[in-house]
């Protein structure tokens, strides 16, 4: 086997290794990314729950800013 061939290979096992990496890193955030999407759509129910409960009468995160 000729170096540049080695030197080719090696660079291909070191790429692929990163590859497989940055495969596992992006899957763990989606999921971490997924979950919080969760939660925060928890507690927007649950704030618009309270303002209701407290006598509002449109939750302020569906409210139309004042300048529209």
């Amino acid at each position: 086997m000729s170096d540049t061939q080695t030197n080719l290979e090696e660079q291909l096992a070191h790429l692929t290794r990163t590859v497989d990496d940055l495969s596992d890193i992006v899957a763990r955030q989606e999921g971490e990314i997924a979950k919080l999407t969760r939660r925060l759509e928890m507690v927007m129910q649950r704030t618009a729950e309270r303002e209701l409960a407290e006598g509002g009468s449109i939750p302020l995160a569906d409210q139309r800013p004042p300048h529209w």
